[in-house]
């Protein structure tokens, strides 16, 4: 892993966007192919919030949707106070974002408001140049309130991109939340993405993460249940190959009793593809009867694959029920064994073992669309067949240039 001083030499090297491009239709460039799935898109180019008119909606039930730079500006009182990231996470690279970043997504649930359809962050590079995009997404959900979000980050120009991007999330009493994130980026990009997440009494934050392809992706991810009774389930997986790398850091940090958290991360590596997994559970001392569960399973498919896995409990109370582990193998011998006797043809078996290893995370999406289109992409990944789309990581890619795929000689 390179030290902040490597990235911050390198960011200079990238373009700033300082404007936003004049305003197209976004379907002139960017077409969600998950049908019936009727969410409400919110797109950002090159770092910027795209939109033709106002950079805020206001909805009569209260739900405040567009730019977070226009929120600043015209609801002070519901930004600033919220901008924390930073304030308990020493990552230089949240700093810089906190200093430089140039727009993003706000989006304000008042209290008792359940919001049907799900809002999708779409985040874009189009761009001939080498770009550092620096976004930051803020979402409030009030008490007794629920919403669903999808950010999905991808390309529609390849080229060499560096995208530092924080989002935070603040739940209130009561408040339900559920997050799924897709990436799809291109062999040169570096992803970076903070995920910051309070959480208040009785919330639920469910979030589920996928990466398909990346160059270099890291996500990390700060979770803090403040007050009794909150729930966080944080669900992910890793399809990488090639020279991909792919590293998810997770704390979860336990203030208060009664409160549970689950992780399960599942990862395959073929080639010489790395990945990481740090997973870091905190129960401070009053936070009794706490729940967690930590859990990290990975398969390598070759011997040059590698991933470092840790997943480990800091726990400074006594009335717990906390477990971590992690396993790293290959595909069950005596399992390949039992399809073949039935008369399934060793490619075949192989590729059944992984998808069915894979889609136990995307079962936990509660999107049925969404759910559905995942799985579909994840059959077609460890088939060969999907690539970084010239429109969007969930349009079909029968006539696109097949790159990145998990070797089907393998399978």
């Amino acid at each position: 892993m390179k030290s902040f001083t490597d990235y911050s030499q390198q960011m200079q090297r990238y373009h700033i966007q300082s404007t936003p491009d004049p305003y197209r239709p976004v379907k002139e460039y960017f077409q969600c192919q998950v049908s019936n799935m009727g969410s409400e898109m919110l797109p950002m180019l090159n770092g910027w919030y795209v939109h033709e008119g106002e950079s805020l909606t206001t909805y009569p039930n209260g739900v405040i949707v567009g730019s977070l730079k226009a929120a600043l500006q015209q609801y002070p009182e519901l930004v600033k106070p919220f901008l924390k990231a930073q304030e308990d996470d020493a990552d230089p690279l949240m700093a810089s974002n906190a200093q430089q970043f140039t727009d993003g997504v706000f989006l304000y649930i008042p209290d008792n408001v359940k919001v049907e359809k799900p809002f999708q962050i779409v985040s874009l590079v189009n761009s001939r140049e080498d770009l550092l995009v620096q976004n930051r997404n803020l979402i409030r959900v009030g008490q007794n309130s629920e919403v669903s979000v999808i950010q999905c980050d991808d390309s529609t120009r390849y080229g060499k991109t560096f995208l530092n991007v924080v989002t935070e999330i603040q739940l209130a009493e009561h408040a339900q939340f559920h997050y799924y994130k897709t990436e799809n980026k291109e062999a040169e990009s570096l992803l970076f993405h903070h995920l910051y997440v309070n959480q208040q009494a009785y919330s639920l934050f469910h979030s589920n993460a996928i990466t398909f392809n990346a160059g270099y992706v890291c996500n990390n991810i700060r979770i803090n249940l403040n007050e009794p009774f909150a729930e966080a389930n944080l669900y992910g997986l890793y399809l990488v190959d090639k020279n991909q790398h792919c590293d998810n850091r997770i704390r979860v940090v336990h203030h208060a009793p009664d409160c549970k958290s689950r992780q399960l991360y599942k990862g395959i590596m073929d080639d010489e593809a790395q990945a990481g997994f740090l997973g870091h559970v905190v129960v401070k001392p009053d936070a009794q009867r706490t729940v967690a569960l930590q859990t990290n399973r990975n398969i390598l498919l070759t011997d040059k694959a590698k991933i470092n896995t840790k997943p480990f409990l800091e726990i400074y109370a006594d009335d717990v029920q906390c477990s971590h582990g992690a396993t790293v193998g290959q595909l069950d011998d005596e399992a390949l064994f039992y399809l073949r006797s039935r008369g399934i043809a060793l490619r075949t078996a192989r590729k059944l073992l992984m998808f069915a290893f894979a889609n136990e995370v995307v079962q936990f999406v509660e999107i049925q669309a969404l759910r559905d289109r995942l799985s579909d992409m994840v059959q077609r990944r460890l088939n060969g067949e999907l690539t970084i789309c010239d429109q969007c990581l969930l349009h079909n890619a029968e006539h696109s240039d097949m790159i990145f795929p998990i070797d089907p000689e393998k399978l």
